[in-house]
């Protein structure tokens, strides 16, 4: 079943981030979450956030609006924000393990788990590994398999082996900055989500790269036994198209429902255009000048229509340092 939904229009002004706690997991360390709590009896949201991303940047703006009807538990994964930190090599496999003790923790449970991005093989192993706790399954912009193509798949994996090795010989020394790879300048990110981003252990951000591209969910997708949708982003660069249908097609049962978005839409602020003086009455303006002049030509997304999320210039109402 195949279903075209539109996107929801949101205010940018003043979304309502939820507080969030640090939980102790016994024999795991300490996690953060940030939970909403839903109507009597409501079911229970597991939201799994995207790579490099947290609970916070990646579903600040859908909590009010879940929270209407479910109540909402959402992570910070290993390595990402204030999650876990761990010697260990990181695997999605330990996230889902992550999860479940959050859970059992919490005593929330069964939930439906929805995986964005590397959410979506987070959810998939939770409902593999702790099919107890998994009554359903939302997977947003993801697949069983990211890298289908041999010669792309092994070329990202050296890469990625190599960023791995480096970042383990180089993570006892403090001279290296928190996020290396990313560009964290205030003037092209939000304050509040620069911040949310330094927290990350860059170290885990690598190996959990590395294990994104291993990832294969090929051989077991077509057992997953509870309902399933599947939220197929048709513009999307990050993870094709083919492979989040592929996806749903190998799931028994599983709906589609298509966005005409990309993978990742964060609206920033836009440095203001050099104005360019306006020629003298008697001057005729240059072809580069008339170019200059011209007003900028709209974007595609502005052609089309399609509503575009804002992330606020200004921290969230309620969230925790």
């Amino acid at each position: 079943m195949t279903a075209s939904v539109e996107l929801p229009r949101h205010r940018p002004s003043d979304p309502r981030l939820p507080f969030g706690r640090r939980i102790e997991l016994a024999d795991r360390g300490t996690t953060f979450v940030r939970s909403v709590a839903g109507p009597s009896g409501a079911p229970t949201l597991l939201l799994l956030h995207g790579w490099a991303a947290s609970a916070g940047l990646n579903w600040f703006q859908a909590f009010e609006s879940l929270g209407a009807h479910f109540n909402v538990v959402a992570p910070d994964l290993r390595g990402h924000a204030r999650g876990l930190r761990s010697n260990r090599v990181f695997r999605l496999a330990d996230c889902a393990d992550d999860c479940a003790a959050t859970l059992v923790e919490l005593g929330s449970g069964p939930v439906i788990a929805v995986g964005y991005s590397m959410g979506g093989p987070v959810a998939q192993l939770m409902w593999r590994r702790h099919r107890d706790l998994v009554d359903g399954l939302v997977l947003c912009a993801t697949s069983a398999g990211f890298m289908p193509h041999r010669f792309l798949r092994t070329a990202y994996q050296a890469a990625m082996l190599g960023a791995t090795a480096m970042a383990r010989l180089a993570w006892p020394s403090s001279l290296l900055p928190p996020v290396p790879m990313v560009n964290l300048r205030v003037n092209t990110m939000p304050a509040w989500a620069t911040a949310e981003m330094r927290r990350h252990d860059w170290r885990m951000i690598i190996e959990a790269g590395h294990s994104i591209s291993t990832y294969s969910a090929r051989r077991w997708i077509g057992d997953v036994d509870v309902p399933t949708a599947i939220v197929c982003t048709t513009e999307d660069r990050g993870v094709a198209p083919s492979l989040q249908l592929e996806t749903a097609a190998a799931i028994r049962g599983a709906t589609v429902h298509s966005i005409a978005d990309g993978h990742s839409r964060l609206s920033r602020r836009r440095r203001p255009r050099r104005l360019t003086p306006r020629p003298r009455s008697n001057q005729t303006p240059s072809p580069r000048s008339r170019s200059r002049l011209r007003p900028p030509r709209p974007t595609s997304a502005a052609v089309r229509g399609a509503p575009t999320a804002r992330v606020p210039n200004r921290a969230p109402s309620s969230a925790t340092n």
